[in-house]
């Protein structure tokens, strides 16, 4: 009985200091600031690109206007590298408000809805405008819509340029040329499925674990665009760049839904303003230019980078057909032929 009084009295003592002088628990660091309290807003923004590349150039100037329009009163900092950790960390990071935006590859939001598949299917887009368009219009609107069942709110979408295949094991020409290459692939079943139907042996890692994998010979190669190819430094680990272009990969810039609710309706225009002139339209406006630049720049660092013929890459693309198939009944086929109309 003694002891138990005695359990009793250390609980109470324990949450009275808790309570602290003011009567009242402080939980200001696990609730979203509203703009009208007078204090600093934070806005945590996670990234596992280097510093270097488009994306984080655009949210270094992201982070310039929603400061200086706001006076102040809501500050960004930028989380380069991976520094809080892999797209799928970072994003339940981000539903879960620890950190406020994030820019995930679709792909990897497809592991929580599988209906943003449908922006990695093979050879969807006949080009970078028409992904531009989709996304911008109707397509966009549509995928915008499935992230607030998940605490997240759309912002845009980012250019996370024109994927190829990069290896130590020989050019890839044909589909046949993939054969046995272990490759690193995104965590999402699409990307799985697609390579396996080249021929390759697939393997799903995080983005964070890839140099360090091609270094140790983990994996073989790796599949990504030519800019995050080079700032990510893999041509010092690959040898062989093939230009294969199987999708036009996008990011969308995502705010966790609570916090963004939170703010008055004056920062929430500063925060879509500063999205779409910066998040979107100068980055993409970036990624463009650093393709060809960064193309470039691998070819004169030493790697083998070779085209793929008109005839190649038909094979590719009858080679993926049956993913159409596979994926137009969790995909929907109104997603499809949304984002098939801004080919038109």
């Amino acid at each position: 009985m003694k002891k138990a009084l005695s359990i009793m009295v250390i609980m109470v003592l324990l949450l009275t200091t808790a309570v602290g002088c003011g009567g009242q628990q402080d939980n200001s660091s696990d609730t979203p600031k509203s703009a009208g309290d007078g204090e600093k807003i934070i806005i945590k923004l996670a990234t596992n690109d280097p510093e270097s590349r488009s994306t984080c150039q655009s949210y270094f100037k992201f982070k310039e206007y929603v400061e200086e329009q706001s006076n102040g009163q809501m500050i960004v900092e930028v989380y380069p590298n991976g520094q809080l950790g892999g797209d799928r960390q970072t994003i339940e990071a981000t539903m879960l408000g620890t950190i406020q935006l994030v820019a995930p590859a679709t792909a990897v939001l497809a592991n929580w809805d599988p209906k943003f598949t449908v922006c990695e299917l093979p050879f969807l887009f006949k080009d970078k405008e028409a992904s531009y368009r989709a996304t911008d219009g109707e397509l966009g609107d549509m995928l915008n819509e499935l992230l607030e069942p998940l605490g997240l709110k759309g912002l845009g979408f980012s250019d996370n340029s024109l994927r190829h295949i990069t290896n130590n094991v020989r050019p890839i020409n044909e589909p046949d040329d993939l054969e046995g290459i272990k490759i690193r692939v995104m965590e999402n079943p699409i990307y799985i499925d697609m390579f396996k139907l080249f021929g390759a042996n697939p393997t799903p890692m995080s983005f964070g674990e890839l140099y360090t994998a091609l270094q140790q010979k983990t994996v073989d190669g790796q599949e990504n665009g030519c800019s995050l190819i080079y700032d990510s430094k893999f041509n010092e680990v690959q040898e062989y760049l093939s230009l294969t272009g199987h999708v036009y990969s996008l990011m969308m810039n995502v705010m966790n839904l609570d916090f963004y609710n939170s703010l008055t309706p004056e920062f929430q225009q500063i925060i879509d303003e500063g999205a779409k002139k910066y998040l979107v339209d100068y980055q993409r406006e970036l990624e463009s230019e650093a393709e060809a630049t960064y193309l470039e720049k691998l070819k004169e660092e030493g790697m083998v980078i070779n085209e793929i013929t008109p005839e190649n890459q038909k094979k590719f693309m009858d080679a993926v057909q049956p993913l159409y198939e596979k994926y137009e009944e969790q995909v929907g086929k109104d997603l499809i032929e949304a984002a098939l109309r801004a080919n038109d």
